[in-house]
């Protein structure tokens, strides 16, 4: 490692003003605390938020899911109201790598990572989500970018994410024995505003809507309507895991288990 300040705010106010160019937020650190051991990342403050009473809390009202940025992923799976209201938002945190990740890990810090096979942005894209951060108000649609790539500034904090609840919503993944990281997934949502579908894990440039299976499934909610749908290879990520044309059988594979559970 090399020389690091550590920095501990106790406001939201605080943890902005310690920020400069060469500074990194940390919450869970699932992700930047192995980037700077591998010395692909070197920090010369880390401002730790994890702890900002700010980013904590879940709440739901007028039909929307409230998830403070620094909720952990165990927390938003062991949710009452989280559950109730979207359960499939809860199985999908139940999910995420081992219990040590998911009760380090938290919800903003995945999504201002944005790793091409995270679970989160399939869940805000799907739901039509809304991004929170202490300077504005992102829709999902506008915030993921492609691969580890938003629509977030520098120094910007994701504060919350607002969940409208849908009539119905599901997610399968597939995931990797080792990691637990997605090599495809699907999450669909039926809502008054239409059905939306989004797939992480699978794109060439990370997570996405999967618009020829919301068009499939708007006309005929069936799996049928999902077989009809041809999955283009060339869109798929292809690595040592899993080929290109492999990953685009498993989107329709997921899409179709997705589609049984909602």
């Amino acid at each position: 490692m090399y020389e690091t300040r550590y920095h501990r705010p106790s406001t939201l106010a605080e943890a902005r003003a310690l920020f400069n160019a060469d500074a990194r937020y940390i919450a869970g650190g699932q992700t930047l605390l192995p980037t700077m051991k591998q010395r692909l990342a070197a920090p010369t403050d880390l401002i730790d938020i994890a702890r900002l009473a700010e980013l904590k809390g879940i709440s739901v009202a007028n039909g929307v899911v409230s998830i403070g940025g620094g909720t952990t992923h165990a927390e938003v799976a062991a949710s009452d109201a989280v559950r109730k209201a979207i359960p499939a938002l809860a199985a999908l945190a139940a999910l995420i790598g081992d219990p040590a990740v998911r009760h380090m890990g938290t919800i903003g810090g995945s999504l201002a990572n944005n790793d091409p096979a995270a679970d989160y942005a399939a869940a805000v894209l799907a739901l039509g989500a809304t991004i929170h951060t202490d300077q504005r108000a992102i829709p999902a649609d506008d915030f993921i970018r492609g691969l580890f790539a938003t629509a977030l500034e520098d120094g910007e904090i994701i504060v919350r994410v607002d969940f409208p609840v849908p009539d119905r919503a599901a997610y399968e993944k597939f995931r990797n024995p080792a990691s637990r990281y997605a090599l495809a997934a699907t999450f669909i949502a039926k809502g008054p505003g239409g059905i939306r579908v989004a797939v992480t894990g699978a794109g060439n440039n990370g997570a996405f809507r999967a618009a020829e299976i919301e068009r499939a499934l708007s006309a005929d909610w069936s799996p049928a309507a999902i077989d009809a749908v041809t999955i283009d290879p060339a869109t798929m990520l292809g690595d040592i895991h899993a080929t290109p044309a492999y990953r685009a059988n498993l989107v329709k594979v997921t899409a179709r288990r997705a589609l049984a559970k909602a």
